[in-house]
């Protein structure tokens, strides 16, 4: 208990201090995460709009697909990913594998599933709502993605931060693709494996905090746009 409080105390100590190498992997974890979710909203927020207000054969078994895609196993995804982007890939020639750009595909792969799922639920109770004013104006699909979009745009934050928080907390597929390598590819999740199994606990411990941080900050924020939202809607 005592190691473990002296590590603690360590841990803080670097996190105070500003330690390079503790911040260099901090800011590339978050540029990581901010890019994937930014791709993954662009794909996934209009995808879930639209088999939210459109009605197709099949329609169900995408929805399926999307779902059972949301509990995609991250070294699946990680592994595929790796096996397109290898010099033996049909995208090797990209030179992406083991950089950031290669992490940023993985976690974007990872969550664009769940953006459009989540968006999908949000965006049908509203379409249920609307749908016949927005019918009786003429409105085809593209103009009604673009309206529940903008009018759903405070939930949907909310979705973007799910998003987000799920995309910084990834490993496997990050280990994968990027190959944790120091001073380039090294994220807080992968440098918190890494330096647990090295037994360097005081730096293990100042990116859990700051990782925890992170997350509960994304998960206050959350609720504070869903009562903001409930506010606004009332």
């Amino acid at each position: 208990m005592g190691d473990f409080g002296n590590a603690l105390q360590q841990g803080v100590a670097l996190v105070l201090a500003g330690d390079a190498a503790l911040w260099r992997i901090i800011t590339l974890s978050l540029s990581v995460s901010l890019t994937a979710t930014l791709i993954a909203a662009c794909i996934g927020l209009p995808l879930g709009a639209l088999l939210a207000v459109t009605r197709f054969p099949g329609r169900q078994g995408v929805l399926v697909a999307l779902n059972a895609l949301m509990g995609l196993p991250p070294v699946v995804a990680g592994l595929v990913i790796y096996i397109l982007l290898s010099r033996s890939g049909p995208f090797g020639a990209l030179g992406l594998l083991f950089t950031p750009s290669a992490m940023v595909i993985a976690q974007a792969v990872l969550i664009t599933p769940i953006l459009a799922a989540l968006t999908r639920q949000v965006l049908e109770g509203l379409w249920e709502e609307y749908a016949e004013q927005l019918r009786s104006l003429g409105s085809g699909p593209g103009r009604a993605v673009g309206t529940l979009l903008w009018d759903g745009r405070f939930a949907l934050l909310t979705v973007l931060l799910a998003g987000f928080g799920r995309a910084s907390a990834e490993v496997g597929a990050v280990m994968v693709v990027g190959g944790n390598i120091e001073g380039f590819t090294r994220v807080m999740t992968t440098a918190i494996a890494l330096e647990t199994s090295k037994g360097d606990l005081p730096l293990a411990l100042a990116l859990g905090l700051v990782l925890m941080v992170i997350v509960l900050g994304v998960n206050a924020a959350a609720q504070l746009l869903r009562e903001a939202s409930a506010r606004w809607a009332g």
